[in-house]
């Protein structure tokens, strides 16, 4: 495959790419997702992002049919990539697409719902100490020996189901001593660092010790003169003496270094320095030789082991900041519902969080139990009734009610159940789509809003596909009168083609009479707390029409009044919407306090 047959790769990036990586290479870095390859040789992060994403799963961000589809998608990888382990495995989240196959899908799930419950299962200090290691992994750029030390973390872990497989059959003795080999060559050249062999220490310190001595032989020598050594053999002696002293060479190797025909002091200083350098230089490359022989011989033999160790540690990373990801939003596996095999079509959650608030939100997040199509689910609240099998629903309530954050809601499962990941349900059934259309609300009101939105949504819903539909107040880009003719007929349109649809609107009286097979659900607001804040159930009531309920609004505006005019003329809304109705409800709010 040549370069330019990738998505996002003309002239000028394939230019960057050779010059920097070469073809071949380059080749080998998209088709392996290796995002760091690439910006490394001098793309953008997310522009090699965006190039892996649909070198590796073209196909499936087809799925996503607008763009804030693609954008709920990249909000999902951006919480996951909080929990990653690495940077690769942060990397390797990010050009996480869709899958297009349930058989794909459920071996992700499996994968990483193992990974999940092992890494649960692990005590708290085993968990720090593997994480710990990879924290080391990811500093030394994922070298051989920080994956070898991480893999000896998680064999002491005792993780061994799952993905931590891996590592459990790799042979622990043999990790250690590749460890220490590692350790001991530092890769330049089969150099051996410090402490790795005891006698080669001992050379190397002596070497250092007579370079020293070297540097200050005149003051070595005048220092022997006025000690009162004055003959030839009592000078020969004190300076043996100082040298074993000073330097820690043996005596004997002094001895063997002495000139024997030197002219004064200084030429006999000089010879007996100079031939012990070259000695103990010598005897260096000899021992260092033989020290890095006999390391490489142990890396040979625990070649296969570590060769292991670097790919599982890798590869367990990705499953772990996963798991990680899983465990921190609770999320749980879905249950896929194939309807091209003649299977009933669903999208159902029972006790459903929406991420994105679950991660900013300092309180519990209420969940929400939902269902479009032929679900399964029979434990709904007796309160909010039981939907039948309807496909399509109309969403009506309360502003604030939580009508979008549904929407996101079902949007964030399917996505996450089309990746393979676990969902933030207790339960959850899913269809994998051929497109997710989902269309958040846009204060825009103009032709070219109305237009670009009907391209962009009506087309996957026209093309025979499995569509789900999640439209957020389509009425907020154009007139009352026309939205609410628009709406219905998108409504209809999604009944016929029987795609699964939830549309959120203010305009559910004017959508009269709708499909049978559409419904309209709807969520309450309860009241003010005593703090005037608005209480809402965010739980949809099947069936009903949602309702606004102004005069909470207005209560909370007359009573927070800041003076006499103003609060007249809030006084004048609550005439216009149900003064008893605002008194009620501020009475109510003060009675509760």
């Amino acid at each position: 495959m040549r370069l330019e047959e990738f998505w996002g790769v003309g002239p000028k990036t394939r230019e960057t790419l050779v010059e920097e990586l070469g073809t071949e290479r380059a080749i080998r870095a998209i088709e392996s997702g290796d995002v760091r390859a690439l910006s490394e040789a001098g793309l953008t992060r997310g522009r090699a992002t965006r190039i892996l994403r649909r070198a590796t799963g073209g196909a499936g961000m087809e799925t996503l049919a607008t763009s804030d589809a693609r954008a709920a998608y990249k909000e999902l990888l951006d919480l996951a990539v909080e929990h990653a382990v690495t940077d690769r495995a942060a990397d390797r989240i990010r050009v996480l697409t869709p899958l297009t196959t349930t058989e794909a899908m459920t071996e992700r799930l499996d994968s990483v719902l193992a990974a999940r419950d092992a890494w649960a299962a692990l005590p708290e200090a085993d968990r720090e100490a593997v994480l710990e290691a990879y924290a080391r992994y990811d500093e030394r750029d994922e070298s051989e020996r920080a994956a070898v030390d991480t893999a000896r973390t998680l064999l002491e872990a005792g993780v061994d189901t799952g993905p931590f497989d891996a590592v459990s059959t790799l042979d622990a003795e043999a990790l250690e001593a590749a460890s220490e080999a590692l350790a001991a060559l530092d890769g330049t050249g089969g150099r051996v660092e410090a402490g790795a062999d005891e006698e080669l220490d001992r050379l190397r310190t002596a070497l250092g010790g007579v370079e020293d001595v070297d540097a200050n032989a005149l003051s070595v020598i005048d220092d022997l003169r006025d000690a009162g050594v004055a003959d030839v053999a009592g000078f020969r002696d004190a300076f043996c003496d100082h040298l074993v002293s000073e330097t820690g060479v043996t005596l004997e190797s002094v001895h063997e270094a002495m000139p024997t025909e030197a002219t004064d002091a200084t030429d006999f200083v000089s010879g007996t320095l100079r031939t012990l350098r070259a000695d103990l230089t010598a005897a260096i490359d000899e021992r260092e030789t033989a020290v890095a022989t006999r390391l490489e011989e142990i890396l040979e033999t625990a070649s296969e082991d570590v060769e292991r160790a670097v790919d599982a540690v890798d590869a367990i990373a990705l499953h772990l900041s996963l798991a990680r990801f899983a465990l921190a939003y609770d999320c749980h596996r879905p249950t896929f519902v194939d309807a091209s095999e003649g299977e009933r079509a669903a999208v159902s959650v029972v006790n459903a969080r929406n991420l994105t608030v679950a991660a900013r939100a300092a309180e519990t997040v209420q969940p929400v139990t939902y269902a479009l199509g032929e679900h399964g689910v029979s434990d709904f609240p007796e309160e909010v009734g039981t939907p039948a099998d309807e496909r399509v629903a109309v969403l009506t309530g309360a502003n604030s009610g939580g009508k979008t954050t549904l929407l996101e809601t079902l949007c964030q499962v399917v996505l996450l159940a089309s990746m393979g990941l676990p969902v933030p349900a207790d339960r959850a059934e899913v269809t994998p789509v051929d497109a997710l259309v989902f269309h958040r609300r846009h204060a825009s009101f103009n032709a070219g809003v109305l237009e670009s939105t009907l391209r962009s949504i009506v087309p996957p819903l026209s093309s025979g596909g499995r569509t789900l539909m999640l439209v957020d107040e389509f009425e907020a880009i154009t007139e009352p009168g026309s939205a609410a003719d628009l709406l219905h007929g998108l409504v209809t349109l999604t009944v016929e083609r029987e795609a699964l649809g939830v549309f959120v609107t203010h305009l559910a009286d004017d959508l009269e009479p709708l499909p049978p097979e559409a419904r309209v659900d709807g969520i309450f607001a309860e009241g003010l707390s005593p703090d005037l804040e608005l209480l809402v159930d965010y739980q949809p009531r099947f069936g009903t029409v949602g309702r606004s309920t102004p005069e909470f609004i207005v209560s909370r505006l007359v009573a927070n009044a800041s003076d006499r005019s103003e609060r007249a003329g809030f006084e004048t809304l609550a005439t216009a919407v149900g003064h008893d109705a605002v008194q009620r409800t501020l009475a109510d709010a003060r009675w509760s306090e």
